[in-house]
């Protein structure tokens, strides 16, 4: 007796209807609104990461536009149509995976294929998986075509990277953006296949899964299909962690809790501990940013809010870790945890930049700021308190006596210090001024003349070489 194949979880469990897409909502509600109100697009452009469903909202849209008997706006799956396109199949609806075909003469057929009509489907639809790859000769030749495609042809577009795709045919196009799954939406969505599968599963093997597949139901499919295999009926969490090299979710918290408790020793056990266990260190990186931000986006919004990507038992944790933590310390806590994130691309000793990077983590915790220092102070000065000072050996009804005034001299010059408070050199620097301030008298004709006549002055002139008096007495 032959034995049956087995079919991978990701293509099995494969969403076939709209209902089925798990985390794309702002996607989901949007084609459906097209669909009723019949304002379908002539090109649609699905931008994400890969594994979140950009090629499978490309077949569920083109069902639900050819299905023969649809459930409103949802595709009956069980038409020849919905069964074609299902199986790659159908006449009327052609994928081209942009990855490996390219070129200008891969989109002649498309261009030549447009102009008929659709065989047995109100569209003839074409979907090309990673766009980005077209060269630009085939887009211009893809262009025409685009811009005024003929009443019945309809263009799906699925890129990773958006940035590469022409801005002339992202113009030409309605552009969804796909996010991530949140991790709470992932354990969801494999938690109801454990249970078809009839697999026994911890919880948190399914958190652990979910947190290696970063957002990509894909990737979490695989991995989940990859410790079936490995383990058999009954998967744990400490099975999950040692395939994928994750730290568990109560030692990740313990090592947050210890970073806010400013526990240097803590850290440095731990980290310890999981480099030699052969953990994925720079995955720890990202997982303790992770966690921090959840942290800020509680205390910001609280638990309730959609941003937070968490579970109900990691919820709890934050809630509880929140408490007497202020939040501008938090924030610059994932500061530096996603300088640290950046640097781990460069640096060849990850274990002592996380080491070190933590350790200053943990003294942001626990150091209170100037920022603190005066706002606390503020406090206690509007509430009318007064502020102990710090003994300083002072008494507080001491005063600090002036100097006693100086006694100036008589026989110096107004313009003159006293007291000895100046040097000679700063005396005459203080002098100077106030003699260019003073008024200058003019001199007497008399004066002047008793002054260039008397004999000591002319006896000095006179033992300068070339000097004459004469000459003196003219100017």
């Amino acid at each position: 007796m032959a034995q049956s194949l087995h079919t991978a979880l990701p293509l099995k469990y494969r969403p076939m209807t709209f209902d089925d897409v798990v985390g794309q909502e702002h996607v989901v509600k949007t084609l459906r609104h097209a669909i009723e109100a019949k304002r379908i697009a002539n090109a649609y452009l699905f931008i994400g990461p890969r594994g979140i469903g950009k090629t499978t909202l490309s077949r569920i849209f083109a069902k639900a536009l050819n299905c023969t008997s649809p459930n409103g706006v949802e595709p009956c799956g069980m038409c020849t149509n919905c069964m074609e396109i299902s199986g790659g199949r159908s006449l009327d609806v052609t994928e081209l995976d942009a990855a490996s075909h390219n070129k200008v003469d891969d989109v002649k057929p498309i261009i030549d294929a447009a102009q008929f009509k659709p065989s047995s489907s109100p569209y003839k639809i074409f979907i090309i998986d990673e766009c980005h790859m077209l060269s630009n000769a085939a887009w211009n030749a893809l262009l025409k075509t685009l811009e005024e495609p003929p009443p019945h042809v309809r263009f799906v577009f699925a890129t990773t990277e958006g940035d590469k795709v022409l801005a002339t045919i992202v113009s030409r196009c309605q552009r969804f953006d796909l996010r991530r799954i949140q991790t709470n939406d992932i354990v969801s969505r494999l938690k109801y296949i454990c249970d078809r599968e009839r697999i026994s599963v911890e919880n948190d093997a399914l958190l652990a899964i979910a947190r290696g597949a970063e957002g990509g139901m894909r990737d979490a499919l695989s991995s989940l299909d990859q410790l079936i295999a490995f383990t058999g009926d009954k998967v744990t969490e400490e099975d999950a962690l040692g395939v994928f090299g994750l730290v568990s979710r109560s030692q990740l918290e313990n090592l947050a809790g210890a970073i806010l408790k400013g526990d240097v020793a803590g850290i440095l056990t731990a980290i310890e501990k999981f480099d030699s266990a052969g953990k994925n260190m720079r995955r720890l990186a990202g997982e303790l940013l992770k966690h921090f931000r959840n942290l800020v986006v509680l205390q910001a919004l609280g638990s309730e809010s959609k941003s937070l990507e968490a579970t109900p038992e990691q919820v709890a944790t934050l809630s509880e870790q929140a408490k007497g933590v202020d939040p501008g310390r938090v924030f610059r806590i994932c500061d530096q945890l996603a300088d640290m994130e950046d640097r781990l691309r460069h640096v060849l000793s990850v274990r002592t930049l996380i080491e070190m990077t933590l350790i200053r983590a943990s003294r942001i915790a626990t150091t209170a700021t100037v920022e603190e220092l005066m706002k606390a102070v503020r406090a206690l000065k509007s509430e009318g308190n007064q502020v102990e000072l710090p003994d300083l050996g002072v008494q507080r009804d001491q005063r600090i006596a002036p100097p006693p005034p100086a006694v100036r001299d008589p026989a110096l010059p107004s313009y003159a210090p006293t007291g000895g408070d100046l040097a000679p050199s700063a005396a005459r620097e203080a002098a100077e001024p106030a003699a260019k301030e003073r008024p200058s008298k003019p001199v007497s004709e008399e004066r002047r003349n008793q002054i260039l006549n008397d004999d000591k002055i002319n006896a000095v002139l006179t033992s300068v070489p070339g000097a004459m008096i004469t000459d003196i007495k003219g100017r």
